[in-house]
C-alpha cells in the first residue's frame, strides 16, 4: 500500500490497546518458583506509554495473564484500563470501547498470537511486533521492525504522537 495512505490511517488513531506477553514483555521467560513467568519489559515502551497517557490517549492492556506485578507496572505508567485474566479478549475490548465511547476504527491494537486475532479484525489499525506468529502478521496493517518486549510499543506510539505533534513538547522531557 502507498506510504501516504499508511500515515493517513495512522493519523486517525485516538486510542491504543496492547497485549502483554509477546508485545510488552519478552516471550522467552524463566518461571518464578511460584510458577509465574518472569517477564522482562522495555523501559522505552514504558516511557512511551506514560507519555501517551499524559496526552490523554485512552490506553488499554488486555492480557490472559493475571500476575499482580503486571497490573502494578502499567498502573504506575498511568494506564487505567487493564483487563487481566482475559480468556475472551474481544469482550474486554468491547468494554474498553464502550467505556471511552470509541469507534474501533480509531484504535491501534498490537498483538502477537492467535488470541489477539479477533481484536485485530475489529480495529482500524492492527499492528504486530516483528516476532509475531504468521497469522497475526497477515492480519496486521503494520509490523514493527522490533520484537515483542524490545521496543515495538514505543515504535507505534511514537509514530502516532509524532503525527499528532505531541511527541517533542514540554511533556516529553520528564516522567
Amino acid at each position: 500500500m502507498h506510504i501516504s495512505n499508511f500515515k493517513e490511517e495512522l493519523r486517525k488513531v485516538k486510542a491504543f490497546v496492547f497485549d502483554v506477553d509477546g508485545v510488552l514483555s519478552r516471550t522467552v521467560m524463566p518461571l518464578h518458583p511460584s510458577g509465574e513467568p518472569m517477564r522482562t519489559v522495555n523501559i522505552k515502551d514504558g516511557y512511551a506509554l506514560q507519555l501517551a497517557s499524559k496526552k490523554e490517549y485512552p490506553i488499554g492492556i488486555i492480557t490472559g495473564g493475571s500476575t499482580p506485578a503486571v497490573r502494578q507496572r502499567f498502573e504506575n505508567l498511568g494506564v487505567k484500563d487493564i483487563y487481566m485474566g482475559s480468556s475472551h479478549k474481544k469482550e474486554d475490548f468491547q468494554k474498553f470501547l464502550d467505556k471511552h465511547g470509541l469507534d474501533p476504527d480509531n484504535v491501534l491494537y498490537m498483538g502477537d498470537d492467535l488470541p489477539d486475532y479477533e481484536i485485530m479484525q475489529m480495529v482500524g489499525f492492527p499492528t504486530a511486533p516483528a516476532d509475531a506468529v504468521a497469522e497475526i502478521k497477515q492480519a496486521a496493517r503494520y509490523i514493527s521492525w522490533l520484537n515483542g518486549g524490545e521496543g515495538c510499543v514505543r515504535d507505534v506510539i511514537e509514530q502516532v504522537l509524532r503525527l499528532h505533534n505531541k511527541w517533542m513538547d514540554g511533556d516529553a522531557f520528564h516522567w
